[in-house]
């Protein structure tokens, strides 16, 4: 009994050990100056030139060339944890950049990210019928969330209690959140 209660608590231990780990490195997170908000970056990038951020969002678009890669981020705000949150409010766009070849498979349309990194100042391009200023970030460090769940939608059990099929349901959510999901639940028909 003795024995397998402290496999029993190692087992949780790692566990709960796991649960607690950040995607980004300790290291990243010490150079962001916490008193940059995406809101001042947006107003005034220069400002911030070389200072070092925290920002997450929605990939809208990855292109690259000779330079290196470009991902085109909607931004949201970032839980404590830096998980992105709702994704239903935004402050503007970002422009992240890297030296090297991203990959648009990974960093495709619709994926959740975080990341750490370096101001740059900004960049001014087209955005529908007018040019848009964008902060531009170098990326230091970047985490792109799993897109099971906004690929393919939340699963539903068979069969399905008619409270499953409401987005709005408060219970406990099929999916990997215990709460409210982030956006409206997606189908492919």
């Amino acid at each position: 009994m003795n024995r397998s209660f402290r496999l029993v608590m190692m087992v949780l231990a790692c566990v709960v050990l796991a649960a607690c780990t950040r995607v980004l490195s300790d290291e990243a997170r010490r150079l962001v100056d916490p008193t940059v908000t995406f809101t001042g970056l947006k107003a005034n990038p220069d400002a911030f030139l070389g200072k070092y951020v925290m920002l997450g969002g929605v990939i809208v678009d990855t292109k690259n060339n000779s330079d290196g890669g470009q991902i085109e981020v909607m931004q949201v705000g970032l839980d404590e944890s830096g998980i992105p949150g709702d994704t239903f409010r935004s402050e503007g766009r970002f422009l992240a950049t890297s030296a090297q070849f991203l990959d648009a498979v990974i960093f495709k349309p619709g994926r959740l990210v975080t990341l750490v990194g370096e101001i740059k100042g900004k960049k001014v391009q087209p955005l529908d019928e007018v040019n848009y200023s964008y902060p531009v970030v170098a990326i230091k460090e970047i985490h792109v969330w799993k897109s099971q769940d906004y690929d393919s939608g939340y699963p539903y059990p068979t069969p399905a209690p008619y409270y499953y099929y409401d987005p709005y349901w408060y219970g406990v959510w099929p999916g990997p959140y215990w709460h409210r999901p982030l956006g409206p639940v997606y189908r492919r028909w």
